[in-house]
């Protein structure tokens, strides 16, 4: 019979994502993810093999999580109009994506920067979570009444614009752009929709 698992897996990967926003894939040690997972080298190795199976389940545990929030927020037509949930979205990634002290920026953005280019599983899953964003940014148009009556090419073109404006936000607020820099970005970015 198989023993039961010794720790709590999110947490883990909650611990391991801090590490790989902190230092990046490179910069991670194996000791440095096994000290902040809080878990034994026999029990890493059990649940996930070496550090890129922990890098790409972090990744997951970052989609569950934060990226669902995002698709949840633009998709939930409780919160307004389309214009209005992305606004919030996009304020959002304004405010920190973490404190603004130490942001952390986007794990997507640093992955897709950092892996993505050599590690066709990292690709994939950044992939994935950019047309995830991409689709609920459309579904979003579609529920505004300015985007509505638009082709839906129109519409598809304007979410993938909207996708990469929300994620070059998150990166100017790693950066140290400050909130009234990122309003005058955001204040464009909604203008450009018409």
């Amino acid at each position: 019979m198989a023993r039961p698992r010794e720790f709590d897996i999110d947490q883990a990967l909650d611990n391991a994502m801090a590490v790989f926003w902190a230092k990046g894939y490179e910069g991670s040690s194996l000791a440095d993810l096994l000290d902040a997972m809080g878990i034994a080298r026999g029990s890493l190795y059990k649940a996930f093999k070496d550090k890129h199976a922990i890098y790409l389940a972090a990744l997951d545990r970052y989609d569950r999580t934060m990226v669902e929030a995002a698709v949840v927020l633009l998709r939930e037509p409780s919160g307004g109009d389309g214009l209005e949930r992305i606004r919030g979205l996009l304020e959002a990634a304004r405010d920190g994506a973490g404190e603004r002290q130490h942001p952390r920026g986007c794990l997507m953005c640093n992955a897709a920067i950092d892996r993505a280019t050599d590690d066709p599983a990292v690709r994939a899953q950044v992939l994935a979570m950019m047309k995830r964003l991409e689709d609920a940014f459309a579904v979003a148009l579609a529920d505004s009444a300015t985007a509505r009556a638009w082709p839906n090419k129109r519409r598809s073109e304007a979410a993938r614009f909207l996708a990469g404006a929300y994620l070059g936000i998150q990166v100017l607020v790693r950066a140290g752009y400050s909130a009234d820099e990122l309003d005058g970005v955001i204040a464009a970015t909604l203008q450009a929709l018409g």
